[in-house]
């Protein structure tokens, strides 16, 4: 039985699309982030110099290892994600050529339930640090305000939990294909 074309499949198409978009953004997101705790590393002195300059400032004090931290969480986030997005295109591939049912595929599943369930450990591994930029923003006045969520994201979780069960599927696809390969 020939395989279908999949080639002028706009979902597909879209899928591809989306993710090589999502890894662009990934890669810039990261780039940001390095550049900020660059400048983070390098200016802390003088931002901490400038709020002491500031008389309305001066018993503020500028958090620079949680400003630090919390980029060092997002770029391990954001790389997370860029791998993610490869792993989901991989599939999407797969799905075209026709054979998505193959043991490779299950692994990818599998990694991308635990780079969402690392993702979501990120998260909730900020909002220590976050809180400092929270008593920050209470220092500096009125006029600035930060809020922060728990850091509990049920959708993500069942992202994870969606994700390891997708993952036997295709594992489980894959042996059942082995399987009447074997019988033919």
């Amino acid at each position: 039985m020939p395989k279908p074309d999949r080639s002028s499949d706009l979902l597909l198409l879209a899928g591809k699309v989306i993710t090589i978009l999502m890894q662009a953004a990934m890669a810039l997101g990261a780039a940001a982030v390095v550049i900020a705790f660059g400048a983070i590393a390098i200016f802390h002195g003088s931002i901490q110099a400038e709020m002491l300059a500031d008389p309305d400032y001066r018993d503020v004090v500028f958090p620079t290892l949680s400003v630090l931290g919390i980029l060092l969480i997002g770029f391990a986030m954001i790389a997370a994600l860029f791998v993610f997005f490869g792993r989901l295109r991989a599939i999407i591939n797969t799905v075209g050529e026709g054979d998505p049912f193959v043991p490779v595929n299950a692994d990818r599943l599998s990694l991308m339930a635990w780079l969402m369930l690392g993702v979501q450990l990120l998260v909730l591994a900020a909002i220590p640090l976050a809180l400092d930029l929270v008593e920050l923003a209470d220092d500096l006045g009125e006029d600035t305000h930060i809020e922060i969520s728990s850091g509990f994201d049920l959708s993500g979780i069942l992202m994870v939990i969606l994700l390891f069960i997708l993952a036997r599927v295709f594992r489980h696809g894959a042996m059942m294909r082995e399987d009447l390969e074997g019988t033919v």
